[in-house]
């Protein structure tokens, strides 16, 4: 991604900075974190494996661009510097380094390389004024030589590389103009001309977001994975109409697609809310799926899973996932979790470790997994709907969809909670200044004050598009803190920099300050905080993941189930409302 952390001089050596215990980094340009990481001195190089010894005698290197290698580097030499060997043909590789690549651009974006392994297509990230970045220009790099050259560069959109043709000559991408406060991002296919860029619109009558994975033998279609209707099937697009055909029909989310040499069969992972991800063979001619052997048996799930739709308040069709305990319901029915995904641009169609609703389904309780306005699979209106006005139909769905399931006869309408991470956490403090139905609020990583998570997270170009200041003013929750009573449990990561500490931590301060429930005399509060100082966006530790399960179900327990209250993992650390830092 974008590297430099110099205004002109060349970086420090990592030895150098190591021994100085100096991680320091002096940023020119836009972004300084990304993602999960800290953007640092190091940039992506362009090396090529090929069969046999190396012409040089060592790997190549680009002087300006390589730094020098590490203590560790030299303890441990990879399979050039060892002549180590695939045991296969006993033959050596080495890595051959290719330069010439302009400082102007950060390359390595979702590459795809040439079948017959002459060239690849990649994206080049691009800074640009007022600190926007935009990942659209299209090179096309010769691996044996290293020239490149530019395809394609339109400016205000963004454009990802799919899958090159057998015969190399063409290429699918995905072009999505830049959004606005009033018009949602709209991902759509083309068709590139690899030597001359040129792009043809494939399948845009299809009103789904798709990602094609691969050509098929004779270069007559694509096979595309696409959100849609709470799964995420397989679909086979032809090249020259555009026709769409659907061709795994189960309830299923399929990720890491490849192909048979004879186009017939496709293997890829599979995974839905009844199973996690394993690997299965398609036929793509009938569609018919095959287990394959896997290193486990899927899991024994507690519960069932049920498809559940309402109509919303403004006549659209919304659905979702329900979640029910195994057995006869209780007396009154099943306690409720509504279940708010992240995103927004997403849908709860795959299995998660780190939200699996079956933890609470094996406690009990009846978990609502609903896709609400802005999620995908449900073509572009539905996220048109939602878009700029997070705090309306988002929210108006949500409701709609709890409405419909706390009419069963087997769910407590008066037993329920809501949860939510990400965008999924905005959504729950949204709701939880909306609404007293709930008897406590849990959120994970949440956005509460738009106006200051907007320039602070690590894209904040992304979402400038959208926030405007009349939306941050009209859809930020910070402004009904006010109207909050139930207790709240905020979770943050330290190291979160996509939705940065300081919006849980103003939430907390809000909370306690002026919230409908604030506080006490003595300092006691309802309210709960959370904190991983080394997680970041996700809590992706085991042991960490199980103190965030044990508390979640805790607090659940004592608001939603009556418990009382809970006891804390034996690991957790503990603070008392008098507790300040010296």
């Amino acid at each position: 991604r974008l590297g430099g952390t110099t205004a002109g001089d060349p970086p420090a050596s990592p030895q150098n900075r190591t021994g100085a215990c100096v991680d320091a980094h002096l940023h020119p340009g836009y972004p300084i974190p990304c993602g999960d990481h800290d953007v640092g001195p190091a940039r992506p190089e362009l090396v090529v494996l090929e069969p046999g010894p190396d012409p040089q005698g060592a790997p190549a290197t680009d002087a300006d661009a390589a730094e020098p290698a590490t203590d560790a580097d030299a303890a441990e030499p990879g399979p050039a510097a060892s002549g180590l060997a695939p045991e296969a043909d006993d033959v050596a590789h080495h890595l051959r380094h290719v330069s010439g690549f302009p400082r102007s651009h950060a390359f390595g974006i979702g590459a795809q390389v040439a079948p017959d392994g002459s060239f690849l297509l990649t994206t080049a990230a691009t800074a640009e004024a007022r600190g926007n970045v935009r990942e659209g220009t299209v090179v096309r790099v010769d691996l044996a030589t290293g020239e490149h050259r530019v395809l394609h560069d339109v400016p205000g959109e963004d454009v990802a590389v799919g899958p090159v043709s057998h015969d190399g000559t063409r290429a699918v991408v995905v072009r999505t103009p830049d959004s606005t406060p009033h018009s949602a991002v709209h991902p759509r296919l083309y068709v590139m001309d690899t030597a001359t860029g040129q792009t043809t619109p494939l399948a845009h009558g299809w009103d789904r977001w798709a990602d094609v994975v691969a050509w098929l033998p004779d270069d007559s279609a694509v096979i595309a994975l696409a959100d849609s209707e709470g799964r995420r099937p397989v679909f086979r697009i032809e090249v020259a109409t555009g026709a769409v055909a659907q061709v795994t029909r189960e309830d299923e989310a399929w990720t890491d697609i490849v192909l048979s040499p004879d186009g017939a069969t496709a293997y890829g992972v599979r995974s839905s809310y009844l199973f996690p991800p394993e690997v299965a063979r398609i036929d793509l001619a009938t569609g018919e799926t095959t287990r394959l052997p896997n290193p486990v048996e899927r899991p024994a799930i507690p519960g069932t899973l049920e498809d559940v739709e309402t109509v919303a308040e403004d006549g659209t069709r919304v659905r979702g996932w329900l979640v029910l305990p195994e057995g006869e319901a209780p007396a009154g029915g099943h306690p409720l979790l509504l279940w708010i995904h992240g995103g927004p641009l997403g849908s709860w169609n795959a299995w998660s470790w780190r939200w699996t609703p079956w933890i609470m389904a094996a406690r009990g309780y009846a978990v609502l997994l609903p896709d609400p306005a802005l999620s995908t699979g449900y073509g572009q209106d539905f996220i048109e709907r939602g878009w700029g006005r997070w705090g309306q139909a988002p929210y108006t769905d949500l409701m709609a969809l709890t409405d419909a399931v706390v009419a069963r006869e087997d769910v407590d309408g008066d037993r329920t909670a809501a949860m939510g991470g990400s965008f999924g956490g905005y959504m729950a403090n949204w709701v939880a200044g909306h609404t007293d139905r709930f008897r406590c609020v849990v959120t994970h990583a949440s956005l509460w004050a738009l106006d200051g998570f907007g320039p602070t997270t690590d894209a904040a170009f992304y979402w400038a598009r959208e926030m405007d200041e009349q939306m941050q003013q009209e859809n930020s929750p910070h402004r009904f803190v006010g109207e909050i009573v139930s207790p709240m449990l905020v979770i943050h990561g330290d190291k979160d920099y996509r939705v940065p500490i300081g919006e849980g931590l103003r939430l907390w301060s809000d909370l306690l300050a002026k919230s409908g429930r604030p506080a006490a005399a003595d300092g006691t509060t309802d309210h709960r905080f959370l904190y991983f100082p080394h997680e970041n966006h996700w809590i992706l530790a085991p042991q960490h993941a199980k103190v965030w399960y044990e508390v979640v179900l805790g607090f659940l327990g004592e608001h939603v189930l009556g418990d009382g209250a809970p006891s804390a993992p034996e690991t957790l650390g503990l603070t008392r409302p008098s507790s300040t830092a010296g």
